[in-house]
């Protein structure tokens, strides 16, 4: 059984799956007897959008004397939101301001997660994340989806490859929240890029996909995903109100609308898939289905509100403890069996 570990967007909300994650290593750590249990070692390819995308590159990040080994743990990839959560998302009240008259592109300087993206990976590569992944973007000019690879990374050299704290700044580029991202391949190639929740908020199905095409001897049967999700956002919109307001000020709640609609698309679809072949028990979606607890805005990030989402990803652990427990087992006894973790060792040829 080869295993995708998929991470949604959602902004602050990333805290959800990043719990969730921290719940599962440490699970992993007391199964194996084995503080040093990276979730690295337990899944076979990774995938993720906008705040997914940050979390699966600090759980790939290599370590600098051991370049085989992650730099962080699950705990330390959450902390980045616990830390900095209300530092990326504070906005001067000038920018709201202008902003609800379209007066401003963008709520939020992208230079304060630029700062905080090169302090975690300083010029650590996309080629040198230590499990094949996926993370997910959008050419504006070109007008198409752009996929980070890692492993198109290795196979292509300074053309596919990138520096992470670029990639990252891209996918979470969220339209109306950060600007377009600017970014250059090692090559010196121009891409403006938005964030991949435009078309992927939900990245398991473009995972899936990857590892089918990539690795043609694999079938849909031989492979398990375990998608995380940051809560199904239901926020009403009142018809009056959009019809009012100028198009910039309801841009966050059209990206609210289309990361939730994506990612419900995707779940449905990937259901049905599975349970097509009989194998119904290979997709897990894990995600809470109630958000009235809190402020469900990407952006809400006051202290008070990150305390409210840590309570919510708690309980969320807590309803899921026997689910846990069963992923658990079944990684740690797919480690024991398996001689070959990569699903890419053909590049190693």
């Amino acid at each position: 059984m080869k295993r995708i570990l998929s991470i949604d967007g959602g902004g602050i909300r990333g805290i959800i799956p990043g719990m969730f994650l921290v719940a599962l290593e440490e699970r992993i750590q007391k199964a194996t007897d084995n503080p040093d249990a990276r979730l690295a070692d337990y899944f076979d390819f990774f995938a993720g959008t906008s705040t997914g995308g940050i979390l699966l590159s600090l759980l790939l990040c290599p370590m600098d004397d051991n370049p085989t080994k992650p730099r962080f743990t699950a705990k330390e990839a959450v902390d980045l939101y616990l830390n900095h959560g209300s530092e990326i998302f504070a906005a001067k009240p000038w920018r709201h301001f202008l902003s609800k008259f379209g007066l401003l592109s963008e709520l939020y300087d992208e230079t304060v997660l630029e700062h905080i993206l090169a302090e975690y990976f300083g010029d650590r590569k996309l080629s040198q994340l230590i499990r094949p992944c996926i993370i997910t973007a959008y050419n504006i000019e070109l007008r198409k989806n752009h996929l980070f690879r890692q492993q198109k990374a290795i196979t292509h050299g300074d053309s596919r490859d990138f520096y992470l704290k670029d990639v990252c700044r891209a996918t979470s580029a969220a339209p109306t929240y950060f600007s377009v991202a600017e970014i250059f391949s090692l090559a010196k190639t121009r891409f403006p890029l938005i964030d991949g929740g435009v078309f992927a908020h939900n990245p398991a199905l473009s995972a899936l996909l990857e590892v089918i095409q990539s690795y043609n001897t694999y079938k849909i049967h031989d492979i398990a995903i375990l998608s995380l999700g940051t809560g199904i956002s239901k926020t009403s919109y009142n018809y009056e109100d959009f019809k009012k307001k100028w198009a910039i000020s309801i841009g966050p709640a059209l990206v609210d609308i289309m990361g939730s609609s994506s990612a419900e698309s995707v779940n449905y679809y990937l259901e049905q898939l599975f349970q097509s072949v009989s194998r119904p028990q290979n997709y897990i979606r894990i995600e809470p289905t109630d958000l009235s607890s809190i402020n469900p805005s990407m952006d809400s990030a006051s202290p008070n509100n990150i305390q409210k989402i840590i309570a919510l990803a708690d309980k969320l652990i807590s309803e899921k403890e026997n689910q846990i427990n069963q992923i658990v087992a079944e990684l740690v006894h797919d480690k024991k069996v398996s001689t070959e973790r990569s699903v890419w060792s053909f590049l190693k040829n």
